[in-house]
This record gives structure tokens, sequence and C-alpha cells, in this order.
């Protein structure tokens, strides 16, 4: 049994919609991040960076989007999430799960909140303008992938690396250029939206935007 500590369209979306999509028994337990419940002393013992997701598996409490994500695809063979560990997809599927929180998702940190970086209003600015390019390049590039290997990142299978792929790509929808300007990309948000996974997460999480 899991337990996802989450906030509705936060980066615990993408751990919550492999659990979906893996059939994996869990249980879901709500941070109410406006209220600043991530930084309650209960919740920091579990994840000390006071942010969600945090994981328990068995009772023991693991933190990181893209880790918990990868774990859950592991753990559960039978859904095929994760590509065979000795294949090319396999090393394709760690490089795209890695890049995305290497770049992406810290990109988006910087777009939603440059407060962190500096206080200055006209700074902020500056940090957000720089956001957007590096989050816009990486349109391109998926744009170009996609275009040429898809219907999915891995090719006709659907992945791990996907759900936090359409997590990332839903961060953007009220950006000067969201990702659906791409076609590619949005050809590929639509096929994403499709599954029945993504209507059942979008219920319990009781989101709205971008359907």
């Amino acid at each position: 049994m899991y337990t996802l500590y989450y906030s509705p369209g936060a980066a615990s979306m993408c751990v919550h919609l492999t659990l979906i999509e893996t059939n994996a028994p869990h249980q879901l337990k709500l941070v109410d991040l406006a209220a600043g419940e991530q930084r309650d002393p209960a919740y920091l013992k579990l994840n000390p960076n006071g942010v969600v997701p945090t994981l328990l598996i068995d009772g023991n409490p693991f933190y990181e989007a893209a880790a918990a994500l990868m774990t859950i695809a592991e753990r559960h063979p039978e859904a095929k999430l994760a590509p065979p560990v000795d294949s090319l997809a396999r090393a394709a599927w760690n490089q795209w799960i890695v890049h995305f929180a290497n770049t992406l998702q810290p990109a988006f940190r910087l777009w939603f909140y440059p407060q962190d970086i500096v206080s200055d209003a006209a700074a902020q600015v500056v940090v957000k303008t720089a956001a957007q390019s590096k989050i816009e390049a990486a349109w391109d590039r998926l744009e170009l992938h996609l275009s040429a290997n898809g219907p999915y990142l891995l090719g006709d299978t659907l992945s791990a690396a996907d759900l936090m792929l359409i997590m990332l790509m839903r961060w953007s929808r009220n950006m000067p250029r969201p990702v659906t300007q791409w076609p590619a990309l949005a050809a590929y948000a639509n096929l994403m939206k499709s599954r029945p996974g993504w209507k059942r997460l979008y219920k319990v999480e009781d989101l709205t935007e971008w359907v």
C-alpha cells in the first residue's frame, strides 16, 4: 500500500497519475499548500524539503517526484511503464525523466516563484523571462522529437516519462506561449488527456483547467 501526500495540480500530480496507471493500491493525503501545511513540523519529519509529493512505501517516506514516479513504475512491471532494464528504450526513459527533473521542472519553479531568487520586482521580471526562454527551448526540442518519433516519448508505447511530461505541459497553460502552440505537442496533449487515467486524476483532484 502506498500513501501519497499531494496537492492538486502540483508536482505530486505525475506520481498520482503513475499510481492510477499502474492500478497500485494507494491512499491520498491532501497537503494544503495555501494554508502552509507543508511547513508543519509533522510533515517536515516526512519531507524536510517542505514540498509535495511525499510517497510512503510500507510506511517509509520518500520524496522527489521523478524518483517516486520511477520507483512505482519499476515496482509494477506488469503496467509496462518502465522499459526493460537492458534495453535502449530504458536508457532513453532514464534520460527523459532526468532531463525533465533537471531542466523543465526547475525552470517552472523560477517562472512561478522568481521571488525565491530575487526580491526586486524588476529583477524578478528578468528571472521570469529567462525561465520562459528555457521552457520554450525545451518545447522546441520536444516538438522535433515527437514529430519524428511519436506518438509517445518512446514511440508507440506509453511510459512513466509521458506521465511526467504531461504534468509539466499543463503547468504552461497560463504562460504567454502555452505548450499547445506547438502542433506536435498539442496533438500529444490531446492524446494524453484522452486517457482514462488522466480523466480519473482530474476527478479525484477536482481539477478543471486544461481539461
